[in-house]
């Protein structure tokens, strides 16, 4: 409980931790950034890290008279790492995601990789640039594409426009609207919203899957055969 209690601290007063960092480390802070995204696309173990708010703080870290940060580099160096994490995600899910579906585990099933396999062909790249912009959801959503069906080449225009959309809408959303007053002075309710957008699209898509698990199956007749 008191993980869980940290990393909400982060998550609602992100701007506060990621002001003394850059007072801590300077330019660094940049290293520090690439990092993050890089680990919260890059690997499914790390869902929990901070995407959407931190780049939204990094923004408005980089408006004003006097900024902290350069929003071009910040977003060019955000955008890079995004896409280098979703990359390695796909590959890891490539050469060792099928092994995990062998056998059923916890969490990890062999019907979940046919229905995310049936998802990626009923809505083909989408899934890619959409997942960008749920929490959780991302990290995972490559990781899957490599153990299903997905061609490299394919994958990879997808996950650059994923990544362009995303990092340019959050970090410049930041930059222009980060500097006014009631954004500074309310952040954790700013972040709050940020978050509840951002899981929108799951809650729908765990509703839908629910009315059609209890939808009930119509029933054909076919005609009786006279012979």
């Amino acid at each position: 409980m008191e993980v869980i209690g940290s990393l909400i601290d982060i998550f609602l007063h992100i701007d506060q931790y990621l002001d003394q960092i850059i007072k801590d480390y300077g330019v660094w802070t940049y290293a520090l950034l690439f990092l993050i995204i890089f680990m919260e696309t890059g690997f499914v173990v790390t869902p929990f890290l901070p995407g959407d708010s931190l780049l939204f703080a990094a923004g408005t870290f980089a408006a004003g008279s006097d900024p902290a940060l350069n929003v071009w580099l910040l977003w060019a160096l955000v955008f890079i790492a995004a896409v280098l994490g979703d990359t390695i995600n796909y590959w890891i899910g490539n050469k060792v995601g099928p092994k995990a579906f062998e056998r059923d585990y916890r969490f990890l099933k062999k019907d979940y990789l046919d229905r995310t396999q049936h998802f990626y062909e009923k809505h083909g790249g989408k899934t890619i640039i959409l997942a960008r912009f749920v929490p959780i959801v991302r990290t995972f959503a490559p990781f899957v594409a490599g153990v299903g069906t997905m061609k490299y080449s394919r994958f990879l225009s997808f996950n650059i426009i994923g990544a362009f959309l995303w990092t340019a809408i959050f970090v410049f959303l930041g930059y222009f609207f980060g500097q006014i007053p009631f954004v500074q002075n309310n952040f954790e309710l700013v972040v709050v919203i940020i978050i509840l957008i951002s899981v929108v699209p799951m809650v729908v898509e765990f509703v839908r899957g629910r009315a059609r698990k209890e939808a009930p199956v119509p029933v054909v007749h076919g005609e009786e055969n006279p012979g």
